[in-house]
């Protein structure tokens, strides 16, 4: 009897939970449209992604426990590479029409010796500037998660 009650409970809350998540909130719950429309489609496409980007980099060149592994890249006149790149990276990730044709993650940070502490900087200066930009935290997150998964590739290489 006490086993009965406690899975009726149970299916009464997840019920309750999944039907009140249905409960439309005009401020709160996405629209069909907004449902249907890839990530690279809510980002604003590639003009916003390129924005995006240009901040980030501006903020990661003013970042000091960070800017020092770009110098190179300054040093080589790169920086409107790596722009591309990561735009390419982004766009593709998200749904959009770019490709990304650049080196593997694990190559491209291969003998920088990045560690995590460094990968959250970045982290961080990414998420400045998509707060620069408003990207609503739906998206942010997305995004984020996305690019997540990158971390073992690039850290402690």
């Amino acid at each position: 009897m006490r086993k009965s009650i406690t899975y009726a409970t149970i299916l009464f809350v997840a019920g309750a939970l999944t039907f009140g998540a249905c409960k439309k909130k005009e401020d709160t719950m996405p629209t069909t449209t907004t449902m249907t429309k890839t990530l690279y489609e809510r980002l604003g496409g590639n003009d916003a992604i390129k924005a995006v980007v240009d901040k980030f980099i501006e903020y990661v060149a003013a970042d000091t426990a960070i800017n020092s592994f770009f110098a190179e890249t300054v040093a080589q006149n790169r920086v409107d590479a790596l722009k591309m790149n990561l735009v390419n990276q982004i766009g593709e990730g998200t749904g959009g029409p770019e490709k990304y044709t650049g080196k593997s993650m694990a190559d491209a940070h291969k003998g920088m010796n990045i560690q995590n502490d460094d990968f959250d900087a970045l982290v961080g200066d990414l998420v400045k500037a998509l707060d620069f930009y408003n990207v609503p935290e739906q998206e942010k997150g997305e995004l984020l998660d996305i690019l997540g998964p990158m971390r073992s590739d690039i850290v402690g290489k």
